[in-house]
């Protein structure tokens, strides 16, 4: 594959083989048994003189500081382009912007709303582009979380993870994950916030052809039983519409108020940590003692 978009895009095998990678290459730089300063490259430095432009439609703190400590540690150097200084902010196509982009990096990494932008940007890119945040999908985010998830309770085969509130873009790619990897994701959300059909369809069919499993549950306990993880996001999710409308963000707020994520629901999960893609609503999808907890 050329792109990074989705983790639907992936076999399992290169998922697993993603994975391991990331681990291996983190314990390289560990085992040294001194901290190296953060900005050294690896040994190897794979991506020596080689450049990601990092475009941001969206803002960003942990995406746009862990791809550019990433790429320096490969060996390779970043730019970063914000809408703000870039000519797509004042309406210039994306394809434009990827042929021009492409033709001076090495790797694109893009954060932007509507899915289509980034489709868009990866059908006009001679190099390859990574998603790093649609309104649809996150799939680096996972990543990082099943990474954490296997350095804190080992592999990820036949365990139960929960995802509990918004079926937003984050919890799509947790679907994706579970259709590929030997785990079950177990969902609660509330009716008018379920992820769409089709996403859990096609998931779940795919998940038939390995040995991942899909459950949905119909309140936040049922998820939480036995879970070796307890996963949640804010409730009103970065471009969402609720959140421009009182009313409806309202609504919002109070249909997901039973899914917060209490120490009382983490005592149903099995030995659970608590993860959270941040930035973090304490008080909403989080009581403060959880998120600021042992387990977090």
């Amino acid at each position: 594959m050329k792109h990074f978009l989705d983790i639907s895009d992936l076999s399992a095998t290169d998922f697993s083989t993603l994975l391991e990678a990331a681990h291996a290459r983190k314990q390289a730089r560990l085992s040294s048994g001194t901290p190296r300063p953060t900005a050294a490259p690896d040994d190897d430095a794979p991506l020596r003189d080689m450049l990601l432009a990092m475009i941001f439609d969206k803002p960003s703190t942990r995406t746009r500081l862990s791809f550019d400590v990433a790429m320096r540690q490969l060996g390779g150097q970043t730019l970063i382009l914000n809408r703000g200084d870039a000519q797509f902010g004042r309406g210039e196509t994306f394809a434009d912007t990827a042929q021009v982009v492409s033709r001076l990096s090495d790797v694109i990494m893009f954060r932007t709303g509507a899915h289509r932008n980034l489709t868009e940007l990866a059908q006009h890119s001679s190099v390859p582009v990574i998603n790093g945040l649609t309104d649809s999908s996150h799939p680096c985010q996972i990543v990082a979380d099943l990474m954490t998830f296997e350095e804190r309770k080992g592999k990820l085969g036949g365990q139960r993870l929960a995802w509990i509130g918004d079926g937003n873009n984050v919890a799509v790619s947790f679907v994706h994950a579970a259709a590929l990897l030997d785990f079950e994701l177990a969902l609660a959300c509330p009716p008018d916030y379920q992820l769409p059909t089709t996403i859990i369809e096609t998931a779940k069919k795919s998940a038939k052809k390995g040995r991942g499993k899909i459950t949905l549950c119909p309140t936040p306990a049922d998820a939480a039983q036995g879970a070796a993880a307890i996963i949640t996001d804010c409730w009103v999710s970065m471009g969402d519409d609720d959140g421009d409308d009182p009313a409806r963000k309202a609504k919002r707020l109070a249909a997901l108020a039973p899914y917060q994520i209490t120490p009382a629901l983490m005592a149903q999960g099995d030995d659970a940590i608590f993860l959270h893609c941040l930035p973090a609503y304490r008080g909403q999808e989080v009581a403060a003692e959880v998120i600021d907890g042992a387990a977090s």
